[in-house]
């Protein structure tokens, strides 16, 4: 175990096929799958002070390196445990495209199947079981790991208490129309080579291209007018003075997109971005997937959020409480758009500590649960 400041930090990888194929939804199955995953501090005797974390789109399970004011500030890693897993078909260790396929040798590439935010946490279930973990008191995740994060509340009622979801709905129109087209801007890139590109640089133009386009979904318009304006770029010449000119917000959007391609891999992004599409616990519960929910919720919508509108969040809150669910919702007022999460974490930090120290929903509920949970086993 590492010890970073209050972090207590312990590292490794857990299969999730001891006991046969992981099976898709997609109809697929991946003979071998691990997950990557982190924990910070220690799981008591009764499991009561777990808590997963679930990463968003371009995060890892290292959440000190992506949250780690939030981290600390609002978790006793003395006496609270806190676990995150990099999903299937990332690229920060779990099994992803870039792994080897046992029936080839080679890298799965462009064969790769696709995956689902069901099938996450399906498999986050499978892990925590083989590290001895059958419940956890909330699962908290942003953007993407919100999405996971509602979809444990619906698959597995009897295994978790509460849910914190920031920035999370199913995604609207606008919202699949802009990941297809990152999709399209990757897969257009000559190097992209229907996905089987390890033996090369890949499509690192496309990536940025993607990664460029997404933050401005990220961010909010008001942020970029404060941040870069009509300025021209600081590291170039004025646009209005040489064909090669560009403004600040171009210069801004290039280097994004730079540091993306070096550290993300172009198959792991069109995988998540495309599972961010599919997600919908109502299609994938015939309707009935809300009534399913034991959990107490909490939904913070960003109010300059442009990717998630906060309308939506309330919206989706709304019907949530129709259903039946105790769920609330706080909106968090920032200028960051998407990304406040990330940006300003201190916003969160008190909301969060309170939710967690109320009490977990009746045991009855529980216990109604499991019961459900094992006449569908039956």
């Amino acid at each position: 175990m590492a010890k970073l400041g209050k972090l207590h930090l312990t590292q490794g990888s857990v299969s999730v096929t001891k006991h046969g194929p992981f099976e898709l939804e997609c109809g697929r199955s991946l003979p071998h799958v691990t997950l990557r995953y982190a924990r910070y501090g220690e799981p008591d005797e009764e499991c009561s002070n777990v808590t997963l974390i679930c990463h968003a789109l371009s995060g890892s399970a290292r959440v000190d390196q992506w949250w780690p004011e939030l981290l600390e500030k609002s978790f006793d890693l003395e006496r609270e445990c806190v676990i995150c897993f990099n999903v299937i078909g990332s690229c920060y260790g779990s099994t992803s495209a870039a792994s080897l396929n046992p029936e080839t040798g080679r890298p799965y590439g462009g064969s790769f199947p696709q995956v689902t935010v069901r099938d996450w946490v399906r498999a986050e279930r499978i892990a925590l079981s083989e590290l001895g973990i059958s419940h956890v008191r909330a699962a908290i995740g942003p953007s993407l790991g919100g999405m996971q994060a509602i979809q444990w509340a619906v698959d597995y009622p009897e295994a978790i208490d509460r849910v914190v979801a920031m920035g999370a709905t199913p995604l609207n129109a606008f919202g699949i129309g802009l990941n297809h087209l990152q999709r399209e801007m990757i897969k257009l890139d000559p190097e992209y080579r229907d996905g089987d590109y390890y033996d090369g640089s890949g499509p690192r133009a496309g990536l940025a291209q993607a990664r460029g386009l997404a933050m401005c979904t990220y961010k909010s318009p008001e942020l970029f007018d404060i941040r870069h304006g009509r300025r021209p770029d600081r590291k170039g010449t004025a646009p209005w003075t040489s064909e090669q000119g560009r403004f600040d917000i171009a210069g801004y959007l290039e280097y994004q997109g730079k540091i993306f391609w070096e550290r993300f891999d172009a198959n792991a992004y069109l995988a998540i971005i495309r599972a961010m599409d599919l997600w919908d616990p109502q299609r994938d519960w015939d309707g009935h997937a809300w009534e399913r929910i034991r959990a107490k919720i909490q939904l913070w919508g960003m109010s300059s959020d442009i990717l998630f509108p906060a309308a939506d969040v309330r919206a989706f809150a709304r019907e949530l409480r129709e259903a039946g669910v105790d769920c609330r919702y706080e909106e968090i007022v920032s200028t960051h758009g998407h990304d406040a999460f990330l940006a300003e974490p201190e916003k969160l930090e008190g909301l969060l500590r309170d939710f967690l120290a109320e009490a977990p929903p009746p045991a009855s509920l529980r216990a109604a649960a499991v019961a459900e949970s094992e006449g569908e086993l039956a």
